[in-house]
């Protein structure tokens, strides 16, 4: 679909200069955009590229507009612009289109109007899909499950009984919702498992990434709150709570019973130890490992950089020495004081 510049200005708040009747198809980068394709300047040190561009417009601030000598769509915050300018313009198709005639829908189930079914998807006795939303083939919404209006769920997503989406999720596949938390007794040795009978509850506007798995409540619920954005292959553990406008990137694990606040950013590769709480407005750098409750908003980091081979086994070395080197530094402070002390009297 095309736009004219000055309708896309007009749907996200921006100002035309050049010819507002010039139509643009497709968002591109600055170096390769060509004729009919918007592109967008988000860091003035990529302001070389305005000069070459052949971009038809670009989406940029009101600073780098002198140096513009295309059409432009200005605006306060360029990279927002470009998001929701790429958002008008998007083409990736629907995950299915229609009720495809192998899709096994229960007549215990209800499937509001607009609802697209990929083949060989399961809709179990109970479930409730609101309209407009498409699964996805080869996919399983179980018992008494609900997924809200308008949501996109791709092929091989697996939806357990007892799980809630809220309207406009998107879920991308291989995601599992609503499998069993880890949760067993030892009894000399066996393992007992303990049913899992809680659910999953995930409010509107959330988007679950590609391999994600998110367990069902031991006895509450898992809960994701509105406006939370979870990244690919992400572990989510029983009674888990992630607070609204939350962000998480890729091959994060959260253990049981976390509560994550709100507005919380937690880079990729990080470990949360179950049982502990995360301040509203954290940051987590990447590959960290929290084992104690955050109480304080802020940015939080641990890890170790790459390093050369050899001064990392030296490190490693010195790390292995550290108890020894606390107790000699100890007995060293006790005869210091004692000497101190002996001085004294």
């Amino acid at each position: 679909m095309a736009y004219s510049l000055a309708k896309l200005a007009e749907l996200v708040g921006a100002t035309v200069v050049g010819d507002g009747n010039l139509e643009v198809s497709r968002v591109a980068t600055l170096e390769s955009a060509g004729q009919g394709q918007v592109a967008f300047l988000a860091n003035s040190k990529y302001r070389k590229h305005l000069e070459q561009t052949q971009a038809s417009a670009v989406i940029l601030s009101e600073a780098d507009l002198p140096f513009c000598k295309s059409a432009a769509l200005v605006m306060k915050n360029p990279y927002l612009g470009f998001a929701k300018v790429a958002q008008l313009l998007d083409s990736t198709p629907a995950p299915a289109e229609g009720i495809h005639p192998s899709a096994v829908i229960s007549p215990g189930a209800v499937v509001e109007d607009g609802v697209s079914i990929g083949a060989n998807t399961v809709i179990e006795d109970g479930a409730f899909i609101g309209a407009g939303s498409a699964i996805g083939p080869n996919g399983f919404v179980g018992k008494h499950s609900r997924i809200g209006a308008r949501c996109i769920i791709w092929s091989n997503v697996a939806i357990y009984h007892g799980v809630s989406l809220g309207d406009e999720c998107k879920v991308h596949a291989g995601v599992v919702i609503g499998a069993d938390g880890f949760g067993y007794a030892n009894d000399k040795g066996k393992w007992e498992p303990i049913p899992q009978t809680g659910g999953v509850r995930i409010g509107n506007r959330v988007e679950i990434g590609a391999g994600t798995t998110i367990d069902r409540g031991a006895l509450d619920d898992t809960i994701i709150e509105d406006n939370v954005i979870i990244d690919n292959q992400v572990q989510i553990a029983h009674n888990v709570v992630i607070g609204t406008g939350s962000a998480v990137a890729g091959t994060t694990v959260f253990a049981g019973s976390v509560t994550v606040g709100k507005y919380c950013i937690i880079g990729g590769a990080c470990a949360i130890a179950g049982h502990l709480s995360i301040a509203d407005g954290t940051t987590i750098t990447g590959m960290s490992m929290v084992t104690k409750a955050i109480t304080e908003p802020g940015v939080y980091s641990s890890g170790t950089p790459a390093q050369p081979n050899r001064e990392w086994r030296k490190s490693a070395a010195r790390f292995r020495q550290l108890d020894d080197m606390h107790r000699r530094l100890k007995s060293l402070e006790e005869k210091l004081a004692a000497l101190g002390g002996d001085a004294g009297e």
